[in-house]
């Protein structure tokens, strides 16, 4: 067997204060396959275990059937990446805009930057990606950026706004394809088909959550607007009386003593049953010993926390230093995050159970967003970003897409799932809901694009 190959190849990535994307394209890589012969995929796992990575790649990318063994094509995926190897066609020219509102969003403007840029340079297509800066999210600032970029003939924009940004641009009814990664199309009111929403759904992810409370409940929250959000939907859901509980002997979760007084009565609790306690946490708050200590209320609820994780952490440990052990701590997405594992100890958060909707570990865009110190599985607007520029990739070269997240009337529809911070990981658990209302395997993709 032989095989020769020409390649041609320097890897630079330099890194500057402007995040300029350099006019001067990747030089390419062309492997060249000499004879005719085809390789299965046990000939083709032959070639990776002797290390010969040139042949394997010569022959697999000139398959005449499609490979379904998944390291076999994950292993391509990465090579093809490094290597920068050149593509055989390209459908459509692929121009993506960029619409950053620096000031209000900050280093997330630099995140979502990061996170497009490596998808698509994982993708190992030529493309353009040019940003547009916009000093506020007023309609007007926004109005004049949408006009340069349809100028620039780019018709498919991520524009990481906050809520109230993403108001400002539905009221200029822009004409071209435009996903927002930071906000869910729930709150707000748009029937525009051209705007596509990846903000995660904290009110789904909420009233998952509460299925697995033993009331009372009591909640924490900060000032941002986000947790006093998410604290609104909780009482709602938890206050209406269709609600329904799910029996906390049922899973086990939770390490609890039978003999404690939160078991005496019936498991069956009525809506005059569902007392619900609420609690602001200041910034500069430290200590909360007023609240805990000696608070059999708190000792024997189940605790929501609407707090960022440093918060959070302080809840935690000092549930335990006032020796209060709440039935279990919930939380939503927002304390996802390895952080937890550096700030408490396990005997804080042994009853913790939070809602995590980042259910997709693609290992490629992984490490090509670490190379760039860019964080997409535990950073949900970095996740948001890389499902957005996905669909977009997927539409514009008619290729199919690599997250296989539904999107139904313009909205990601994020499975959720259950995860336990254990001793120095989260550890995904099984839970059975009296009613699953957030179930996407009988979804379609919207094709509205």
């Amino acid at each position: 067997m032989r095989i020769v190959f020409l390649s041609f190849f320097v890897f630079e990535v330099l890194f500057g204060a402007s995040y300029l994307i350099s006019d001067l394209p990747l030089p390419k890589t062309y492997i060249f396959k000499t004879d005719t012969r085809q390789c299965d995929e046990d000939c083709l796992m032959n070639l990776l275990q002797e290390e010969k990575i040139f042949s394997f790649l010569a022959y697999i990318r000139n398959q005449n059937t499609s490979i379904q063994n998944p390291i076999i094509n994950e292993t391509s995926d990465i090579y093809s990446s490094i290597l920068n190897l050149d593509v055989l066609f390209i459908p459509k020219e692929l121009k993506i805009a960029l619409l950053l509102p620096y000031k209000k969003i900050g280093k997330y403007a630099t995140f979502v930057t990061n996170a497009t840029f490596s998808y698509l340079i994982t993708r190992n297509s030529p493309f353009v990606l040019k940003s547009y800066n916009v000093e506020d999210e007023s309609k007007e600032s926004l109005k004049t950026a949408l006009e340069n970029i349809k100028k620039d003939k780019l018709y498919y924009v991520i524009a990481p706004l906050s809520l109230e940004g993403a108001k400002n641009l539905i009221e200029t009814n822009p004409k071209i394809n435009i996903y927002i990664p930071t906000v869910n199309k729930q709150d707000l009111n748009t029937s525009l088909s051209n705007i596509y929403f990846g903000g995660i759904d904290y009110k789904e992810q909420s009233k998952k959550l509460l299925t697995q409370t033993k009331p009372p409940l009591v909640i924490f929250y900060t000032k941002s607007k986000r947790a006093k959000t998410i604290t609104e939907f909780q009482k709602s859901i938890y206050l209406d009386e269709n609600f329904t509980f799910q029996d906390p002997y049922e899973n086990e979760l939770f390490e609890v003593d039978s003999n404690d007084t939160i078991f005496e009565n019936d498991t069956n609790i009525s809506a005059l049953d569902k007392k619900l306690k609420i609690y602001y946490i200041s910034p500069n708050r430290t200590n909360l010993e007023n609240i805990l200590k000696d608070n059999p209320y708190i000792k024997y609820s189940t605790v929501m926390v609407n707090t960022p994780i440093v918060k959070t952490g302080m809840i935690l440990s000092q549930l335990n230093l006032y020796e209060v052990t709440p039935y279990a701590v919930l939380s939503t997405q927002i304390n996802y995050s390895p952080l937890i594992f550096s700030i408490t100890q396990y005997q804080d958060r042994k009853n913790m159970l939070i809602a995590n909707s980042i259910t997709i570990d693609n290992n490629i865009f992984t490490q090509t967003n670490s190379l760039l110190s860019n964080d997409i599985v535990y950073d949900w607007i970095n996740y948001s970003t890389t499902i957005g520029i996905d669909y977009f990739y997927s539409y514009i070269t008619s290729t199919k897409r690599k997250y296989n997240i539904p999107v139904v009337d313009n909205q990601v529809i994020y499975p959720i799932e259950f995860v336990m911070p254990k001793l120095s990981k989260f550890q995904k658990v099984d839970i059975k809901l009296p009613q699953d209302t957030n179930q996407t395997s009988d979804l379609e993709d919207d094709e509205s694009l």
